[in-house]
């Protein structure tokens, strides 16, 4: 999925040196910011070291800690809120002693934290309550560092050199912190303190305390994350702001994440199901999409993860799109853009661009614009751009948006071309890759990893590769492409593509096809050698149609068998094969969006029973991981009783994929389609869960009108009945 590769030798792996003491971390994101603490609140040094407040590619702030009489406060709670808006944290002091005498018992004053991330500024509030029958004194200290540390430099890569930290500037209740780049750029982190402390020096705030009985104090801080040129002088900013001018609006702040949240939300089809747990996965995995959605000069692109990921990745925003498009299609339109606004016009050899082709990932760090990671555009995948016309189809199928679908014709023509021509270089009829980037990634399907494709007996493959997945991908892209030609009146055209489609199934089934493992193989290594692998890229092909009818469920079988299925969901290789291992990244864990994909694919050949079997294994997943917030990935060990499944150390939670799965999961087992050229919503052979007894829909817009549903299990059937229709929407069952 991403530009991660799990060897120590790899140039990218991400390091795990270390584990936190606690690995659950609170995250909050806005915009190209985003923010990660430990249940404190704070930003601690040890560990892997990813905590922090960072901006465009670089940590802001790399220390931030609370301490009473330099005593860690004892924490109560400390929780995300619903709409992932606000992260509050409840404290209480620790004994406190001073002179050999207990001066504060525990549990005698009370702090309460609360933080808030809105456009490109930290904002939080500390109230801290006396409840105890005497004076309660004490020095509270805030400290504070920044780093200014590149992403890639947090991810584990070694630079040879960096920019140099420029002088802090401090006033009586403001810091700035600055760093200037080899990149020629200043990055500032600006901390104002409301009131001002009583003492302030480069890293430290101090403020005496004295609460009589039953007071309470409020404090403010606003870290600010900015970034601009390096002048002549070496100068490294504007005049230091006071507090008023600073504007530290922490409740202005919140309000304005909340009605940004709520309008997001009207957009798109509210769930709601008879099983409260299922609701807690809903509306977590809804919200931390809204999370990761970013506005762009193009429109909403959801970032592919945080920490490693916060930015546009091709592929994933695909996916992402994909998994959710039935319930708010103006991601999918955002997306689609941004991807036609990026496509590559030129070739590149550093980049891995071609004409035509969609991009992997963007970055803004540091790193990026000196050329030391090749990432600031680069477009190493190659299933992002038979994906892009896939996602162009379903779109349109979707909406009926025939204007806008016009518009991104001549972007579809473009991605044809280079599958067509750089995809498929040795014009055998299979797209393959090969990195021509010294510094790009060895595989470039969605298992990037430099293991992650190889030959029964664990030898790797060598390129260039044909992935079977990829295969798939293109069999859709053309099918969806000949459908959006039709539609816009191009018919020669649309003949074509659709020849073009059914020869290359034709082509897979005989090439890809191993009778002996009843699955296809994992890929076509440079020498046209199969990799005779049972993995769930297999999967993939039914979710793209290009598997016959007859074989569907053979491949099912395989999926869902004992060494595939680990119980919390499919595995992405099977625990027969040389290469197997529960805890690599991408050869034996189990990965949500894969298993919605894969899920996805069982529901369109009607092997519903199966679909249902992987919702209901991510679903318990869900009840056992923080916040009900599916990981990235987790360890694909063999599920036993009593045990939850194992994380794995540097997933990324939120990650958007994984946040969408759960919406491609359930729109596959009620075979859910929404036609929005048609005005027509249609549920073929729909099938709940035995742990969903009722599932309502509301407000699933459909063309210029809209409908609220109510969808009930029954003994052999799933009724469905209307309980609102604005416009002229019809609603068809298929059973």
């Amino acid at each position: 999925m991403t530009d991660e590769v799990v060897r120590i030798h790899d140039q990218f792996y991400i390091l795990s040196t270390s584990a936190r003491i606690d690995d659950r971390t609170r995250v909050l994101k806005h915009g190209d910011t985003f923010a990660v603490f430990d249940r404190f609140g704070d930003i601690e040094a040890f560990g892997p070291g990813e905590l922090g407040i960072y901006h465009q590619d670089t940590r802001h702030l790399s220390r931030l800690t609370l301490r009473l009489a330099t005593k860690r406060p004892v924490l109560l709670n400390s929780t995300i809120k619903d709409d992932n808006v606000m992260l509050a944290v409840d404290l209480m002091n620790p004994d406190l002693w001073q002179g050999g005498e207990l001066t504060i018992p525990r549990g005698t004053v009370h702090l309460f934290r609360s933080k808030v991330l809105w456009q490109a500024t930290c904002h939080e509030w500390l109230r801290i309550h006396n409840y105890g029958r005497g004076t309660a004194e004490c020095l509270l200290a805030v400290n504070l560092d920044a780093d200014f540390a590149d992403i890639f430099e947090v991810r584990g890569t070694q630079r040879p050199r960096r920019g140099c930290r420029l002088p802090t500037q401090i006033t009586e209740d403001a810091l700035v912190l600055a760093y200037e780049g080899l990149d020629g750029r200043v990055r500032r982190t600006r901390i104002v303190f409301a009131p001002a402390p009583t003492r302030l020096s480069e890293r430290e705030a101090y403020y005496e305390l004295r609460l009589e009985p039953n007071e309470d104090v409020s404090y403010r801080w606003a870290i600010s994350c900015e970034r601009g040129v390096a002048s002549i002088k070496g100068a490294h900013g504007p005049a230091m702001p006071s507090a008023a001018g600073t504007a530290l609006r922490y409740h202005e702040a919140v309000e304005e994440a909340v009605r940004a949240r709520t309008v997001a939300r009207a957009a798109e089809a509210e769930i709601v199901t008879s099983n409260e747990q299922f609701d807690d996965w809903l509306k977590r995995s809804r919200a931390d999409l809204h999370m990761m959605r970013t506005e762009t000069p193009h429109g909403p692109y959801p970032y592919a993860g945080v920490p490693w990921f916060s930015t546009a990745f091709g592929r994933d925003g695909i996916i992402t799109a994909l998994e959710c498009l039935w319930v708010n299609p103006d991601v999918a339109r955002g997306v689609l853009s941004y991807l036609a606004a990026t496509q590559a016009d030129g070739e590149n050899g550093e980049q891995d661009a071609q004409p035509g082709k969609v991009l992997h990932e963007t970055r803004a760090g540091e790193m990026a614009a000196l050329g030391e990671v090749p990432f600031g555009r680069y477009y190493g995948t190659v299933d992002a751009t038979p994906l892009f016309i896939v996602l162009a189809g379903a779109y349109y199928e979707r909406t009926g948006d025939r204007q806008f679908t016009q518009g991104l014709w001549p972007h579809v023509e473009r991605a044809l071309a280079w599958i067509d021509r750089y995809g498929d270089s040795d014009s055998d009829g299979l797209v393959e890759y090969s990195r021509r980037s010294r510094w790009g990634l060895v595989h470039q399907g969605w298992k990037d990893s430099q293991d992650a494709v190889f030959h029964a007996d664990g030898t790797l493959a060598e390129p260039p590769i044909a992935l079977c997945e990829v295969q798939g991908y293109v069999y859709a892209a053309k099918v969806a492409a000949a459908t959006l030609a039709a539609a816009l009146e191009r018919k020669a055209h649309a003949q074509k593509l659709a020849d073009e489609a059914e020869t290359l199934r034709v082509l897979f089934e005989e090439r890809f096809w191993r009778e002996d493992l009843s699955t296809y193989a994992l890929a076509l290594d440079g020498r046209k050698e199969p990799c005779r692998v049972r993995a769930s890229n297999a999967g993939h092909c039914l979710f793209a149609g290009i598997v016959s009818d007859d074989r569907a469920a053979r491949v099912a079988s395989v999926l869902t068998d004992n060494a595939s299925f680990s119980g919390w969901g499919v595995r992405t290789v099977a625990a027969s094969e040389r290469r197997y291992n529960p805890m690599s990244y991408h050869n034996g864990s189990v990965w949500p969006h894969d298993n919605a994909l894969i899920a996805a694919g069982f529901g369109r050949y009607g092997l519903k029973d199966k679909t249902a079997k992987v919702l209901t294994a991510l679903f318990d997943a869900s009840r056992f991981f923080d916040l009900h917030r599916l990981p990235e990935l987790f360890c694909g060990f063999p599920r036993s009783a009593g045990d939850g499944p194992t994380l794995y150390p540097v997933s990324c939670a939120p990650q958007a994929w994984a946040a969408g799965a759960i919406f491609l999961l359930l729109q596959a087992c009620l075979g859910l389609e929404v036609r929005g050229f048609e005005m027509k919503v249609v549920f073929n052979k729909p099938l709940l869960p035995e742990f969903l007894d009722t599932v309502r829909i509301n407000g699933l817009r459909v063309g210029e009108g809209s409908v609220d549903l109510s969808l009930t299990r029954h003994a052999r059937e799933v009724g469905v009945d209307v309980r609102r229709r604005d416009g002229e929407v019809s609603v068809m069952v298929v059973k």
